[in-house]
């Protein structure tokens, strides 16, 4: 069974009479989709619509005292909370920083294992991608069947993009990162810190840039953070890679007049082949409008 500990990953709980109505007028995605055993993808934004962190929120049954626990980078944990504690005025909300004693683990390819391991959902950004769990941090050892890098190139090789790695924080909105398309932002919700930008870019189709997979030529992906390239034009930068694949955070309308042309698109100046993802809803690059 393929499991790794996720070992730069963090958790952080909201606990209390009002953890949900307080949660749910900061964050992206709608409290109401997430139960014991339904989790979601989430961001709190800036009010200009920026991702200032991007987590999968766990809620626990009331029998262990319930609550919701954001599975978080571990590095970002201690702001998160500290974030968090800046909009909790007079709601009645506990805010910890549970990285210490609580670890996350991740699985694919296998059934996901027994409640009684923890915090167990399937992932919800993408059914493909497995399962997720929060767990004891004593009992993370258990899931490590296979290294982080292992579980990575299975997420990139699904083109899925996680903050901290394919985008900075506090620079990409939301549809950049694909948030729309893999179940982080409920159009439907009432209001959070940065709807109005969010849905602004939903109801008139203005994402530009966006993260999409490639597949480089000779199967050696280029470091982080290098210049994608279509003869002299810049359409932007790389994200992770591994095992020949990467993702690519590019300008959709750049990288489509560069293939109509019949250039080139190179990442750290290595062909790419640009791939789109099978769940993939929005127009790609070579196609004329978004897949029905």
């Amino acid at each position: 069974m393929p499991s790794a500990h996720l070992a730069d990953r963090g958790v952080v709980r909201v606990s209390g009479a009002d953890a949900k109505t307080f949660l749910d007028g900061l964050v992206t995605c709608d409290l109401d989709r997430v139960s014991p055993e339904a989790a979601r993808l989430g961001a709190l934004l800036t009010p200009q619509g920026k991702i200032l962190f991007d987590f999968i929120v766990f809620q626990a049954p009331d029998a262990i005292e319930g609550g919701y626990y954001l599975d978080v980078l571990k590095v970002h944990a201690p702001d998160l909370a500290k974030r968090l504690g800046f909009y909790k005025l007079r709601a009645k909300v506990t805010i910890q920083d549970l990285s210490g004693s609580l670890a996350v683990v991740a699985g694919w390819d296998a059934p996901r294992p027994e409640d009684e391991a923890g915090l167990v959902a399937e992932d919800p950004r993408l059914p493909a991608l497995g399962w997720r769990a929060i767990v004891a941090a004593e009992d993370a050892a258990e899931f490590a069947q296979d290294p982080a890098e292992r579980y990575h190139a299975h997420r990139i090789a699904l083109g899925v993009p996680e903050g901290g790695r394919d985008f900075l924080f506090g620079d990409a909105f939301p549809h950049e990162a694909l948030m729309d398309q893999l179940h982080g932002v409920d159009f439907d919700k009432g209001c959070y810190v940065g709807q109005e930008v969010v849905s602004r870019m939903q109801h008139r189709g203005t994402a530009r840039t966006r993260i999409v997979p490639a597949i480089y030529e000779g199967g050696f992906a280029a470091d982080l953070g290098v210049e994608v390239t279509a003869g002299e034009k810049s359409l932007g930068k790389t994200g992770t890679g591994a095992e020949g694949r990467g993702l690519l955070m590019i300008r959709l309308d750049r990288a489509a007049d560069a293939l109509a042309a019949g250039e080139t698109i190179r990442a750290g100046g290595i062909p790419v082949e640009l791939r789109k993802p099978e769940w993939a809803g929005f127009a790609f690059p070579g196609e004329t409008a978004p897949r029905s």
